[in-house]
């Protein structure tokens, strides 16, 4: 396949089927669309993805930082095919891996993977293909990749870019760090005729820096896609009946397609138990399963229209499934990047899409603890605590919730009016005397106990423990028997969140004091608090999620044409997102193409796609036309 390069104000490009000429930069652009159309069955680029092909296709070093959901494979997979040379895309994951590939294959372009799950026979195929050309997008993990005889082999070929996809998992300063993607920094040394890309969906600026230096020695461009999901929804709940709760928030969502993270693989079975016998149909997800199992579980979630999953972190990254229409958090994940990284898999078709964190201050003390007891230096579990901090700061927000999460990545906007708390503001009021009674309480108590033993202080329960140490004779016993016990918890919450009181895991889980809260004990600082009032349950009345703006949408065709994707996708074995997307199949239900030029102008439909389903598809669409044009004649 011809290659890029450039000359003077024009520019050399060429495209397979297309003859080599030289364009003036305007036609560059035109011909990437046609390379577009051709290859993916696109008409126009996303936003933001014209830019970053450009920059590749001029081998420049790049990082790129976009949502998820934006399309950030095509921006490499697109330069991949163009570029005269053979590309290495890094991928942390197997199933990403399967995935992607399924897809590029299913369109007919040359790429292939090599990876553990596949028999020595099928990589040394792979590698042949790779060798000689035929295949010119490789995917591999990179551990394979960083082998001395990988490197060596990849030294006799035409390597031209590398791709590190999910990129902040090199950076110590990210919060998904991999200690095996460090030796990717020697790439740039190794090969250095080759340019490098990185892509992540979520990465702050010290991760945004460190990947750059590592990756590229600091001589890379970085381009930021932005954060927001304007159709996604953001809810936060206490949580004081996990099970109670969890059947509210799914209340009319029995038949579209959610994930359900769980703090750890016991809980996820507990979970997916519990859920089964009320009814719904759901499947756990953990590391600790056999491989097998995980890879029949997620086949049967890209493939089986409303089911859930309910999984710990090690499920989603790259899931690309269109249409999932909630995440639920049952506990307090990690920090804001995973968090933001796993509601992100909600609505990635752009319909709306809900996500609801489920939290309470024990899932604080274990997260705290997993972060001392793991692994890393003093230095990145300082960093691991804050992002922690972070999160904690954007449950209790009284504000709207999506500056919160936005402005922690550096990112300005106005209020969403689509959050729990821009639809239902919480009141405020002077919570001083309140705060300088719970201080008091801790100072007096020695600091040395944690949240409910403190409670009981302060209302003045005469317990076992409170007894024995005689803190039934502090002053402070029983100053706030005038609020309830769920007051006061809540009250330490918006303390930890304003940064007043933090969690001495050295202490056992003790309650201590910030120099900021000892301002507003001795009356230096006044303390703002959100009116504690009993929790309620919010629900979200759950429809067949179509555009507002799709009036000429026919929802008896688009059922139809879903479930005939379906069917494909279950007789190849692939996800349903490789036949067509959801957007495609709307645009089908609305403009009911009649035939097949008219059917390789929506959005999504290529010349591979039309080869392979074009048919099928126009077939469906001409039978539903035709039982409207009986039922209209009867």
């Amino acid at each position: 396949m011809a290659g890029l390069s450039y000359k003077n104000k024009y520019e050399r490009y060429s495209l397979t089927n297309y003859k080599i000429r030289y364009f003036k930069r305007y036609d560059v652009a035109e011909d990437l669309k046609k390379a577009l159309k051709t290859y993916f069955g696109f008409s126009k680029f996303k936003v933001g993805q014209e830019e970053i092909v450009n920059h590749l296709l001029k081998r420049n070093n790049l990082l790129a930082v976009m949502p998820t959901g934006s399309g950030k494979s095509l921006c490499y997979q697109l330069p991949a095919l163009l570029l005269n040379g053979r590309t290495i895309i890094v991928s942390p994951l197997i199933a990403l891996m399967d995935d992607q590939v399924a897809y590029l294959q299913s369109l007919k372009l040359p790429a292939d993977k090599i990876h553990s799950n596949r028999t020595y026979g099928e990589n040394a195929s792979v590698w042949r293909c790779f060798m000689d050309g035929s295949t010119k997008i490789l995917y591999i993990s990179p551990e394979r990749l960083m082998t001395r005889k990988m490197l060596e082999a990849l030294g006799n070929l035409p390597i031209e870019m590398f791709v590190v996809d999910e990129a902040h998992c090199i950076s110590k300063w990210g919060a998904s760090f991999r200690p095996e993607y460090e030796r990717l920094s020697e790439i740039q040394e190794m090969f250095p005729d080759a340019f490098l890309s990185a892509f992540t969906a979520t990465a702050d600026n010290a991760t945004r820096q460190d990947i750059v230096q590592k990756l590229m020695a600091g001589r890379g461009r970085v381009v930021l896609q932005g954060f927001d999901r304007p159709n996604l929804s953001l809810s936060v709940i206490l949580k004081n009946n996990w099970k109670r709760q969890l059947l509210e928030v799914l209340d009319g969502r029995r038949d579209v397609s959610g994930i359900i993270y769980t703090l750890s693989r016991k809980d996820t079975e507990i979970v997916s138990d519990f859920l089964n016998n009320k009814g719904f149909t759901t499947l756990p997800y953990h590391a600790g399963q056999e491989g097998e199992v995980r890879t029949s579980s997620q086949d049967r979630f890209m493939t089986e229209p409303g089911l859930i999953m309910v999984a710990t972190i090690a499920f989603g990254m790259g899931i690309d499934k269109p249409d999932i229409r909630f995440v639920v958090h049952t506990s307090l994940p990690g920090s804001m990047e995973a968090f933001y990284q796993e509601i992100g898999r909600a609505g990635r078709d752009d319909h709306a899409a809900d996500t609801i964190l489920l939290y309470g201050l024990d899932d604080l003390v274990k997260r705290r603890r997993m972060i001392e007891q793991g692994a890393g230096d003093d230095g990145h579990k300082f960093r691991e605590n804050k992002r922690l901090d972070a999160l904690l700061a954007y449950c209790e927000a009284s504000g709207c919730r999506k500056k919160a999460l936005l402005s922690y990545f550096g990112e300005e906007t106005d209020k969403c009016g689509n959050c729990d708390n821009c639809i239902d503001p919480p009141e405020l009021f002077d919570g001083t005397v309140e705060a300088q009674i719970l201080l008091s309480a801790i100072t007096r108590t020695g600091e040395y106990f944690g949240r409910v033993h403190v409670v009981d202080v302060i209302l003045g329960s005469s317990t076992d423990k409170v007894r024995k140490r005689n803190h039934d004779k502090l002053p402070i016993f029983g100053k706030g028997q005038e609020q309830s016990k769920e007051f006061w918890m809540a009250l330490i919450r918006q303390l930890f969140a304003s940064g007043d009181l933090y969690i001495d895991l050295v202490r056992h889980g003790a309650l201590r004091i910030t120099e900021s809260g000892r301002k507003i004990l001795s009356g230096e600082k006044t303390f703002r608090c959100k009116k504690i009032i009993a929790p309620k349950s919010k629900k979200r009345k759950t429809e067949t999620f179509v555009p507002s703006n799709h009036t000429d949408l026919n929802q008896d065709l688009f059922n139809q044409l879903k479930q005939l994707r379906l069917s494909l996708a279950q007789e190849k074995k692939v996800p349903a997102f490789v036949i067509f997307s959801d957007r495609t199949l709307i645009e089908m239900a609305e403009k009911k193409p009649k035939t097949l030029p008219d059917l390789l102008l929506i959005n999504g439909v290529g010349d591979k796609k039309l080869d392979q389903y074009g048919r099928i598809f126009l077939g469906s669409i001409l039978e539903h036309l035709s039982q409207q044009d009986s039922e209209f004649i009867t």
